[in-house]
């Protein structure tokens, strides 16, 4: 572990149930896009983060329309956390005109700067050197804006990395490093590739707080995303968060993940975030099974909308092939 944390935040009820809402959203958006692509109606690449619902839930609860995210190709959750609208998000992900990038990017790279989704990078570590630019842009305007870069911990193994959280740190930034560490860089497992134990040890060597946080523990991570985000709109620079976690798919889909072990992976599975914080809300008289079992069948409905509305959209024409390549001029 890194830094103590010191005056934990805790999410009230209201906020315990709109983290989960985000999660089920997540999960939902999740199992139907895999459905879909086995089922053969869109053919893309897929990059599922099932397992890792509860860090970009947890972290988003906190942030406002227009805090940003940059995130990488493993990141719709992230972008679903956001609560991106799922109409444009299906439509960009099978490829139609409606979608957020007018089709022509794919799940790989969604954006949607209304709801603060403003990068998906499908280069490993670039999220983070975007986001310090954001970071940057927030201080000149004089703006309480916080920019989250998402990362996996393969990532924190490239130049983009130290390079990044070196500048946040000597420019204060106001941007929160987050790494959603699930055990395993695309095919390689940490140990293989990361000579640290702690990711969040590195924070250190960039003068900023690092914190290693349980990144399936919904308010383990809300605690440490609070004080991060506080102390960033509050000018006092960026955090390190590492959210210890574990993916439970291969790196994309149709991996065979034989570099996971079958007992680890059963294990993960067996721990899975989102049954076990349901429990505790349904303990905590937060809300009831009836009450969750409806908000389930609400999310699922409207990412069965999401995926229909997109169907029946046009894919882009041929003149879209040449646009958004070089700045159009405008007449007066």
């Amino acid at each position: 572990m890194s830094d103590t944390l010191q005056n934990r935040a805790t999410p009230d009820a209201a906020t315990q149930l709109d983290i989960y809402r985000r999660m089920i959203r997540i999960e939902r958006n999740d199992d139907l896009t895999r459905q879909q692509i086995r089922r053969g109606r869109i053919t893309a690449p897929y990059y599922s983060a099932r397992g890792q619902e509860c860090i970009p839930s947890s972290i988003s609860v906190l942030l406002n329309d227009d805090d940003k995210i940059c995130t990488i190709y493993r990141g719709i959750h992230d972008m679903v956390a956001k609560d991106m609208p799922l109409r444009p998000l299906w439509a960009e992900i099978c490829g139609r005109v409606d979608g957020t990038c007018k089709g022509k990017g794919g799940p790989m790279h969604l954006t949607h700067p209304e709801t603060g989704v403003m990068v998906t990078t499908g280069i490993v570590g670039s999220s983070m050197p975007i986001a310090n630019g954001f970071g940057w842009a927030s201080l000149l305007d004089g703006t309480k804006q916080v920019t989250v870069a998402y990362f996996g911990d393969g990532a924190s193994n490239i130049g983009a990395f130290h390079e990044a959280l070196n500048l946040a740190s000597v420019w204060k930034l106001p941007v929160i490093f987050v790494c959603q560490n699930n055990g395993f860089a695309e095919h390689t497992r940490y140990e293989n590739g990361t000579s640290v134990d702690f990711i969040a040890k590195r924070a250190i060597g960039y003068g900023m707080p690092g914190y290693t946080v349980d990144g399936n523990d919904p308010l383990d991570v809300y605690a440490h995303a609070h004080a991060a985000i506080e102390r960033a709109r509050a000018g006092e620079g960026p955090t390190l968060l590492e959210c210890k976690t574990f993916r439970f798919m291969g790196h994309v889909f149709g991996d065979n993940d034989a570099y996971m072990t079958k007992e680890e992976k059963a294990a993960a599975i067996e721990a899975d975030p989102l049954p076990r914080f349901r429990q505790k809300l349904i303990d905590d008289g937060v809300a009831t099974a009836d009450e969750l079992d409806a908000l389930t069948a609400k999310i699922e409905a409207e990412v069965n909308d999401a995926i229909e509305y997109a169907m029946a959209c046009e894919f882009p024409s041929d003149d879209e092939l040449r646009r958004d390549v070089f700045a159009e001029e405008i007449a007066a």
